[in-house]
């Protein structure tokens, strides 16, 4: 686990901006379970979820479509909560960060670490974009 001052600021760029934080595998349960859609964040400490992911995510949803819940879950700290996240993301392996967007509790977009590493905040905004307006 890593030292809660240092994780605080990076989750508060999701939370900031309306994402709920899961710490356990019965918040993941109940999140995904809401009817509508859901856009979970693995989020994590690594470089491309601060240039790219978080960023990513925040312009994502300056489209008029959006996911009707926004949830997270931090990788390296919420040890059960992101397992719950990511049993319900197979057959995708685990990876952070990573996005994964749900409708009413199943899984139909998925943007795993290889499509967010090396790619812009706008390329990945673009993609969210994109399932948004497909299934949002």
């Amino acid at each position: 686990m890593y030292p809660e001052e240092l994780v605080k600021p990076m989750r508060e760029d999701l939370t900031s901006i309306g994402f709920t934080e899961l710490k356990t595998a019965g918040d993941v349960e109940q999140a995904l379970a809401k009817e509508g859609t859901t856009l979970v964040v693995v989020n994590s400490v690594c470089g491309c979820a601060a240039a790219n992911a978080r960023p990513g995510a925040r312009m994502s949803l300056q489209n008029a479509k959006t996911p009707d819940h926004l949830v997270t879950v931090f990788a390296g700290m919420e040890t059960e909560a992101v397992d719950a996240a990511r049993a319900q993301m197979v057959p995708f392996p685990p990876s952070s960060p990573s996005m994964a967007l749900f409708k009413n509790g199943e899984l139909v977009h998925m943007l795993e670490r290889h499509h967010i590493e090396g790619r812009s905040a706008d390329i990945i905004a673009e993609n969210l974009m994109g399932a948004y307006n497909e299934f949002c």
